[in-house]
């Protein structure tokens, strides 16, 4: 009896340990066992985020099995676009364009930290970054931070690294990655 109460005392340690392991966004815990979409609605970081795949129709896919490598742009992200972009995007009418940018985030591989900096490593300091919206990005570093160069030489510095989810992770982002034009 001794034994099977420490062996689930160690057990719960260890549950206990990976959940902590993944860090909070928006001041949300993040949890390994839900999907991107059921993680992302919980930031508050990421309300226009959240609000952009729900216009563009992308919630159903983005739930699904993956994997998924998210690069995802914050509130304050969308702010620094030209004022009125979002709204314009977020019509019915811009919804293909809108679909481009945000598929343009995503990347079908479960791209940890560790791995996209070897990548960048092995590729003397810049990796092409191929998306699910057909966008060639580059990933590269600055110091420990990983930076991704859109279509328009915008550069995104992925501010939360490693966000785990049950099909993918997140990496959060301060810039819009944009298609080139």
């Amino acid at each position: 009896m001794k034994s099977i109460r420490m062996a689930a005392a160690i057990l719960a340690l260890g549950t206990t340990a990976a959940f902590a392991a993944n860090p909070e966004v928006g001041g949300a815990p993040m949890y390994e066992t839900k999907n991107i979409v059921e993680n992302a609605v919980n930031s508050k970081d990421h309300t226009t985020l959240v609000a952009a795949v729900q216009a563009a129709g992308l919630v159903e896919t983005l739930s699904g099995a993956g994997p998924f490598t998210v690069f995802a742009p914050t509130n304050a992200a969308f702010e620094k676009l030209p004022a009125g972009t979002v709204e314009t995007l977020l019509k019915p009418e811009n919804k293909d364009q809108l679909t481009k940018i945000l598929t343009c985030h995503v990347v079908a591989a479960n791209a940890l930290s560790g791995a996209i900096e070897k990548m960048v490593a092995d590729d003397k300091g810049m990796h092409p970054v191929k998306t699910v919206g057909g966008c060639e990005f580059t990933a590269m570093m600055d110091g420990d931070k990983i930076q991704i160069k859109d279509g328009q030489n915008n550069v995104a510095t992925v501010t939360i690294a490693d966000v785990k989810q049950s099909n993918g992770v997140i990496h959060v982002i301060d810039t819009v990655l944009l298609p080139a034009m």
